[in-house]
C-alpha cells in the first residue's frame, strides 16, 4: 500500500517477529517495486549474539538482501533498543506496527512516533 504511495524507504530495526516479517514483506515487494530500499537500523552489532542458529540465517538472508544497514553501537548497552527506535521514527512519515498491548518497546515507539506527527498503521486492527 505504502509503495503504491510513492514511499520508496522503508527502515526496520531487525528485531525477531514483526521486525523481521516487514523486511521480508518489503524484499517481496520489491520484485514489483524496484524502486523501493529497505533500510536496517540495527541497535548493535552483536544484537544476535543469544539467538537461535534458525533465526540468525533468516537475519542474515534479510542483512545480505538490505540497501542499507545502520549500526548505532558496536556492542549492546542498556537503551540500545530505544535508541534504534527513535531514529527510526526521527526518519519517518509512517509508523508500521503490529500494536497490541499498550506496555513494551512497540508501545513506547507508537508513542514517540504519535509525539512526531507520524501517521501511524497498526497492521493489528487492519484488514491486510
Amino acid at each position: 500500500m505504502l509503495a503504491s504511495k510513492g514511499v520508496k524507504y522503508f527502515g526496520t530495526g531487525g528485531a525477531l517477529g514483526f521486525d523481521t516479517i516487514a523486511a521480508q514483506a518489503v524484499l517481496a515487494i520489491k520484485d514489483t517495486h524496484p524502486e523501493i530500499k529497505l533500510i536496517l537500523v540495527l541497535p548493535c552489532e552483536n544484537q544476535t549474539k543469544y539467538w537461535k542458529q534458525t533465526d540468525i540465517d533468516v537475519y542474515n538472508d534479510i542483512l545480505a538482501k538490505a540497501d542499507k544497514v545502520k549500526y548505532l553501537s558496536k556492542t549492546y548497552y542498556d537503551g540500545c533498543m530505544q535508541k534504534r527506535n527513535r531514529h527510526l521514527v526521527d526518519c519517518s512519515s509512517y509508523c508500521v506496527c503490529y500494536f497490541k498491548k499498550h506496555t513494551g518497546g512497540t508501545a513506547y515507539t507508537v508513542s514517540y512516533a504519535k509525539s512526531k506527527n507520524l501517521k501511524i498503521i497498526n497492521v493489528c486492527n487492519s484488514d491486510f
